[in-house]
């Protein structure tokens, strides 16, 4: 069955028949009838993870370069109806916060912004992305989904790898939560990472944010839409984030409702068992306790130094805060520095890697 046939169907509501050599996926780990079994699904991750990744740990941090946005998502502290300050940086600033980050001893970094091309636009991050080649190994953008031309573009400034998340795949809440914007336009987003591929990028990212659907339906639709693309680009590195709901500005109430840490975990070791190539990343929205355990069994990739605010990464590396950044996004759990969580990571018997790639 082609693969639009099942999203459509899967995205509706519906039952649809998956292939074969998916059916484990959708009818064991994601399932509640699968929690019992968690202690034996942990044992099997971690087989997997030591058989293809060995005892290695990614590390990257995520640099917001603009918290300027022009969708209205509920969830989400940027969204342009909430309050808060607003800040984009120029070129030297952006460059100032690359040499913070890179003098802590990071090699890769992640650029984010808000979704908004009249204050961010495609020429405003390849101009970053351009700055970062001189600072970092590896480089990956976070941002508004472009057309393949620009993904080309943003790819010749030097970017290795998209992260897009899809936020739900269920069509009707996404609709519900996404109230103005481009955003709004699921398939457009949905077709994200084929389309950077499409452009000759090295690697995508996928995620759903747990919480604001039916967690297992989001988990097991990001699973299959990896195993899908993985298919059809057998060449292309990628990898999946877990993000659970975090509290944001004006809203503190905000939680991940049903999806618990026992349930991340499951998820996060049904990923593995479906998917045993795959990277899976575990972001600073998890506590640090989470974050240590979860890297022996299936997790490969960590961030560290984490600021989702804008221009405040030399007021967390110094201590010195001027009151003139930006915002953030939402609020992080584990705020470990660089050198932290390399001791930590060394010292539960991990190995921390910061870049195995080379450009020849």
């Amino acid at each position: 069955m082609p693969f639009t046939v099942i999203f459509r169907k899967f995205t509706s509501g519906q039952n649809p028949v998956f292939p074969a050599d998916s059916q484990n996926c959708v009818r064991g780990g994601f399932s509640p009838a699968a929690a019992p079994y968690l202690e034996q699904m942990a044992a099997k991750a971690k087989i997997e993870t030591s058989k293809h990744f060995g005892n290695n740990v990614y590390f990257f941090t995520p640099l917001y370069i603009a918290n300027y946005c022009e969708n209205y998502c509920v969830y989400c502290g940027f969204n342009c109806y909430n309050h808060i300050k607003r800040m984009q940086l120029t070129m030297e600033q952006i460059e100032h916060e690359m040499k913070v980050i890179a003098d802590s001893g990071m090699e890769e970094i992640l650029i984010l912004t808000g979704e908004s091309r009249a204050k961010s636009s495609v020429e405003y991050i390849g101009e970053a992305c351009k700055l970062a080649r001189k600072y970092f190994r590896m480089v990956g953008v976070e941002v508004y989904p472009v057309n393949v031309d620009e993904y080309r573009y943003l790819h010749e400034c030097g970017v290795d790898y998209v992260t897009v998340f899809q936020e739900t795949y269920d069509k009707v809440r996404f609709e519900q939560l996404h109230l103005l914007g481009h955003k709004r336009v699921f398939p457009y987003r949905f077709d994200s990472q084929e389309r950077a591929l499409m452009a000759g990028m090295r690697g995508v990212a996928f995620s759903a944010l747990l919480g604001l659907s039916d967690f297992r339906r989001d988990a097991l639709a990001s699973a299959l839409h990896v195993y899908y693309l993985q298919k059809k680009y057998p060449h292309a590195e990628m990898s999946l984030s877990c993000p659970r709901l975090r509290p944001i500005i004006n809203n503190d109430k905000i939680d991940p409702l049903d999806v618990h840490e026992k349930e991340l975990c499951q998820v996060l070791c049904a990923y593995r068992i479906f998917l045993p190539y795959v990277g899976i990343t575990v972001s600073s929205r998890e506590s640090k306790e989470f974050r240590n355990g979860i890297v022996k069994i299936c997790a490969t990739k960590v961030s560290a130094g984490v600021s989702t605010g804008i221009g405040d990464h030399e007021s967390k590396y110094s201590g010195k805060d001027d009151g003139e950044g930006g915002d953030e996004q939402f609020e992080i759990n584990d705020g470990r520095s660089f050198n932290a969580m390399y001791s930590d990571i060394s010292g539960e018997g991990l190995q921390p890697v910061l870049n195995d790639y080379l450009y020849v």
